[in-house]
């Protein structure tokens, strides 16, 4: 199997999968437990959760390991089990995917601020990532997604991390939130230019965005980073719409059509690397992997 980016770059366009936390939750993961032991206590639950995405027609295969660094599994009781659990987070997606799909390990904010922000130095949050990354590539992922982060220097020290301990192609996500006069920004005020730049010359094989907004608005994100970084193949794992409150639940109203459609607005903004995150289910997956997968009519 080619390497994730050679794929990319060659043109294809690959399909990630859906939300785990809230499958998660549906299957009675409750408050305050730790998502990640599950691949651990509950393997076939987390295996359910691959296989159901995988017969939807993801190409790849996220790993439940979101919040497996050291600092957040510190959290439970559990930071001596790092390499335990990221190793079968790795092998429970490998086992469902099998050799010919790509498993793409997790790796999420530590919720520590670096100097000078925070307490924490530079070395320290490096070594957590790469502590990370070594037991996702021993389990079997062959690639890895910085996600869901708003910190330039914490999303460049974890890709270094992968870069400089693992042979995995190295994915970098940010989150954006719309900005007041226009535009789009990071919590911590990057804007995706930014972003997209800074990872490329940490050494991301691929940049993009996650969480936070729906696909029309991530379709402006993924063409500022296009501009941006060209020849840099890019990510979009929209939600499914921004979250409304309805009788006390969260609920994203993209539809699997929505979608569908949508992510092929995606692809012609410049993603080639689509997914979905908060709120998509294997039904958006289906449907996205039909759109994406019908052939284009002549122009």
């Amino acid at each position: 199997m080619k390497r994730l980016e050679e794929r990319l770059q060659a043109g294809e366009t690959l399909l990630v999968d859906g939300a785990m936390g809230t499958f998660l939750q549906s299957l009675g993961l409750k408050p305050g437990e730790c998502p990640e032991l599950w691949c651990l206590s509950h393997p076939d639950d987390v295996k359910s959760i691959h296989r159901a995405y995988r017969e939807a027609g993801s190409d790849v295969v996220e790993c439940n390991s979101f919040g497996g660094t050291r600092y957040k599994l510190l959290h439970y009781g559990l930071e001596a089990r790092v390499a335990e659990i990221n190793r079968a987070a790795a092998a429970l997606a490998r086992e469902v995917a099998g050799a010919d799909q790509h498993v793409l390990g997790s790796l999420g904010p530590t919720g520590a601020f670096m100097e000078p922000y925070g307490d924490e130095t530079e070395a320290a949050i490096v070594a957590a990532f790469a502590e990370q990354a070594r037991a996702l590539e021993a389990g079997g992922a062959d690639a890895v997604v910085v996600e869901t982060m708003s910190a330039l220097e914490e999303c460049c020290a974890a890709v270094r991390a992968a870069r400089e301990n693992t042979g995995m192609t190295v994915v970098a996500s940010f989150t954006f939130e719309p900005r007041h006069g226009g535009g789009y920004a990071s919590m911590m005020g990057v804007s995706p230019a930014q972003f997209a730049q800074a990872a490329a010359a940490a050494g991301a094989h691929v940049v993009g965005a996650n969480c936070g907004l729906g696909p029309d608005m991530m379709a402006e994100i993924v063409r500022e980073m296009r501009a941006a970084a060209p020849g840099v193949p890019l990510l979009a794992m929209p939600n499914a719409g921004l979250p409304a409150l309805v009788d006390g639940k969260t609920v994203f109203r993209e539809t699997p059509d929505d979608m569908a459609r949508k992510s092929l607005a995606l692809r012609e903004a410049g993603a080639s690397l689509i997914g979905g995150c908060c709120g998509t289910t294997p039904a958006h997956i289906r449907a996205m992997a039909i759109a994406l997968r019908t052939p284009r009519a002549p122009s």
